[in-house]
Order: C-alpha cells, then sequence, then structure tokens
C-alpha cells in the first residue's frame, strides 16, 4: 500500500475518532462537575453507600431536577417573594451583590424570550473595512452611550474562532451590518470549524438573483 494511500486512510480515521473523543470527553466532564451536586445529600444517602457503589450520571440526575423544581416553585406568588426575599438578602453583602447582579442581568438578557440577545446573526466588517465576519445581535446601546449615539446604532458581540466563548463587544450603525438568513446553531458551527463547515444553502423560492437588501429594520426592536 503507497504512503500517500495510507496518510489518506490514517486522516480519514481521525476524522471519525476525534469528533466522537471530543464529544465524550465534553460530555464526561460536565457530568463529573454536575455530578458534585451528590454532595448535597447527607452522607448516608449517597449512591456508594446505598449501593456499595458509585453510579455516573445521579449527580446530574439531582442537578436537572432542582433546576426543574426550582422553576415551577419561582413561578408562583410564594416562590417569586421568596426569590425576592433571597436577592434583598444578597444585595447586602458587598462583593457578592456585584457579582450576582451583574451575572443575573445577562442570563436574564440572554435567556428572556422576549429578548433578542443571541438570536440574530450578523454579518459585519471587523476588523477592518474590507474583513467580514459573522457576529451576534446582543440588543441596543444603553446608558450615557445611548445619548451620543442615538436610535440607530445596535450592540453586537463578535466571537473569535475556534472558541466563541471569548469575543468582542461592538457599538454599530444599523447600516454597517446586515441580517443573515442564518441560525445561531448554524453561526456557532461555522466559527468554531473556522470556516470549514459552512452552513447549507437555503432554497430561494425565486429563481431570479435577489436585489441586495438593506439592514432589516428589525435591528431596531433589540433590547432597550
Amino acid at each position: 500500500m503507497k504512503s500517500t494511500t495510507l496518510k489518506r486512510c490514517f486522516i480519514t480515521g481521525l476524522l471519525i475518532w476525534i469528533p466522537l473523543v471530543i464529544t465524550v470527553w465534553v460530555l464526561s466532564l460536565i457530568i463529573s462537575v454536575m455530578d458534585q451536586s451528590i454532595l448535597l445529600l447527607p452522607e448516608h444517602l449517597h449512591p456508594v453507600n446505598l449501593f456499595g457503589f458509585n453510579i455516573p450520571g445521579i449527580g446530574t440526575l439531582l442537578t436537572l431536577l432542582v433546576v426543574l423544581v426550582s422553576g415551577i416553585l419561582a413561578a408562583n406568588f410564594l416562590g417569586q417573594k421568596l426569590v425576592r426575599t433571597w436577592e434583598q438578602i444578597l444585595a447586602r453583602i458587598p462583593v457578592v451583590n456585584s457579582l450576582y447582579n451583574g451575572v443575573k442581568q445577562v442570563s436574564d438578557t440572554i435567556f428572556s424570550p422576549q429578548g433578542n440577545a443571541f438570536r440574530k446573526v450578523l454579518l459585519v466588517q471587523y476588523p477592518r473595512q474590507g474583513c467580514w465576519t459573522i457576529a451576534f445581535l446582543t440588543g441596543k446601546p444603553g446608558g450615557d452611550a445611548l445619548r451620543h449615539l442615538g436610535n440607530d446604532y445596535v450592540s453586537v458581540y463578535v466571537p473569535t474562532t475556534p472558541n466563541p466563548t471569548s469575543g468582542f463587544f461592538l457599538m454599530m450603525h444599523t447600516k454597517e451590518v446586515t441580517e443573515l438568513d442564518m441560525s445561531v446553531d448554524e453561526a456557532l458551527k461555522y466559527i468554531i470549524s473556522m470556516g470549514v463547515v459552512p452552513p447549507a444553502p437555503r432554497v430561494l423560492h425565486d429563481a431570479a438573483e435577489p436585489e441586495p437588501t438593506p439592514p432589516s429594520p428589525s435591528l431596531l426592536s433589540g433590547n432597550s
């Protein structure tokens, strides 16, 4: 067998195993971290003491159950009152107050069903004119920035590749951003793969070449 054939077979094998190994590794890491919630239970209720051996994933189920029950309790009047009381207690702790409020504002903005944060994919020129990259709409400028910029600007997050958890926050004019017909999942795959895995082309109902359109007015309806 020729060396080129061996090399091609080896690369093919890598393409099969690398995604599988990384997926298993990430899942095992998440499960192992969530399994630490078992420590919240009394020691006599730990699986190793009940059954004589450890059961991976029990802590994950416990974590998901706690999150679900917390959401159910917080959905009624009594639960909301308890949450407000808990937040008032945290507000009196100097360092914890700043950290908790900052994380809560970000999570409320991202996961709010009414918000547009990270729900629209944009095409922007960055880091200079003529260079294009993928970005996500996060809302609109606020505070004193809004007074200086006006309502024609949007806040965008430009992720880095292959790690989209780091990136840059920019405030750009609506004329400088273009909303893409692309889901967030597709955009993330495109970014993480460094452009190797492009999104599937959309099926156009009209065979004619569409005219370029200005940025969608819906960009102006972001979070205030």
